[in-house]
């Protein structure tokens, strides 16, 4: 059943979806990498002008904030990020990226919104402009934050680091959303862990170099690298309960640089999803262990070294909010609402509501078209028929996944700001 409040905000979702889907085009064709967000931050600013917000720019670098006043009630914040992934297209859509960036190494790459950002800041962006034409339907504040850097796991801290707290009041509830590799026209709400923590780390082991005629004379850190590799997939499989899920990648190990040359070290990155604390510090503890170990065994001149990065929070739904989502959400959505699998991806998104210590609810919604979505399901090969977020094939369809992100911003937050 579609609520009086809701109806009169998205009554002018007809009028805005023209623009909105020359807007999502537009980000789309023109993405930026992490903290390089400013083409993006400018449209972004420009728009919430005309909306009536005001508008912060600059937060954190890039991130932008602005606020919709209404009279008194809730104020709610809702989040959108704005970065893109250095990944080179190949959707072959007519309005594909073709962008080049400098990246933190200066290398020249390849840019593509390639998780889908593009529909979340053009979502949020919409459900602002209904917001601004139906004053008569809520009451309270709209706060609209635009986050840069979520690819890098420090886009929602630099926005704290850069004032956010001080400059809004401190909002009853955060809302955010994730376009996924779902139907499209589908939204999917979870309580409690929806995303997973997620920890990266390099490890380098030490060796003694030396001629590959005479490996006798060396320490081999190939072979040292390789035995740590091989018994690391042990500890999800050996050592964590199958009731936790866990998971531990091993993506990047190198060393040496000729064939007859025996290398001096080797260098491992890894990464660690995990969705309770607990389980996060026995696989960290668990890698550490090893690792010493093998270097032990192999008699490594050097104790190894460990370096943690790009670690995100665990995003753990709050449940009375994601109550309160859900139960919109089944109202206005019907059947088309459902419940959204644990995801072993992973966000920022979390640090912001931290940071006030308010709760928070964290959504998907689905971007693939419906029909194709149904075959390769029918056919068991949603895996491989269905590209996933990251891949340089994805590209959500473009309607109606617009109208589900704005409305669902919109269904949302009227279940705290209506009138």
């Amino acid at each position: 059943m579609v609520t009086e409040p809701v109806a009169s905000v998205l009554a002018g979702l007809e009028t805005e979806r023209p623009a909105l889907e020359d807007l999502y085009r537009d980000l789309h064709t023109h993405p930026e990498l992490p903290h390089q967000e400013t083409r993006t931050a400018a449209l972004v600013a420009q728009r919430l002008r005309t909306a009536g917000c005001e508008v912060h720019e600059g937060v954190g670098g890039t991130g932008i904030v602005g606020v919709l006043r209404n009279g008194d009630g809730p104020t709610v914040l809702m989040r959108a990020d704005m970065d893109a992934l250095p990944v080179r297209e190949e959707t072959g859509l007519p309005y594909a990226s073709s962008v080049t960036a400098t990246d933190e190494t200066e290398a020249e790459v390849p840019v593509m919104h390639a998780c889908g950002h593009d529909v979340h800041v053009t979502s949020l962006l919409g459900a602002v402009a209904l917001y601004a034409a139906a004053k008569e339907a809520w009451a309270g504040s709209l706060v609209a934050v635009f986050q840069p850097a979520e690819e890098k796991a420090d886009g929602a801290d630099a926005m704290v680091a850069g004032g956010l707290l001080d400059l809004v009041e401190k909002p009853e509830v955060a809302l955010a959303q994730h376009v996924l590799a779902l139907p499209a026209g589908s939204v999917g709400t979870r309580m409690g862990p929806v995303l997973s923590a997620a920890d990266s780390m390099r490890v380098t082991v030490f060796g003694r170099g030396g001629h590959g005629s005479m490996p006798h004379a060396t320490v081999d850190p190939v072979v040292l690298a390789a035995m740590v590799v091989v018994r690391l997939q042990t500890v999800v499989s050996r050592e964590v309960a199958p009731t936790a899920p866990a998971v531990l990648t091993v993506g990047s190990l190198h060393a040496g640089s000729k064939s007859n040359i025996i290398a001096d070290r080797a260098v491992i990155e890894l990464n660690v999803r995990s969705y309770d604390d607990g389980t996060r510090t026995h696989v960290l503890d668990a890698i550490k262990r090893i690792v010493v170990a093998e270097c032990q065994a192999s008699g490594s001149p050097r104790e190894p070294e460990f370096e943690l990065f790009d670690r995100y929070p665990l995003t753990d739904n709050d449940p009375d909010a994601t109550a309160a989502v859900t139960a919109a959400f089944a109202a206005h959505f019907g059947e088309a609402a459902g419940e959204l699998p644990l995801q072993s991806a992973s966000e920022d998104f979390s640090r912001l509501p931290d940071a006030w210590g308010i709760p928070y609810s964290y959504w998907g919604l689905g971007g693939i078209d419906a029909d194709l979505y149904r075959v390769a399901e029918a056919a068991g090969r949603i895996a491989q028929d269905i590209p996933s977020n990251h891949s340089p094939t994805f590209a959500p369809v473009l309607q109606p996944t617009l109208d589900t992100g704005v409305t669902a911003l919109v269904v949302a937050g009227l279940a705290w700001l209506a009138r």
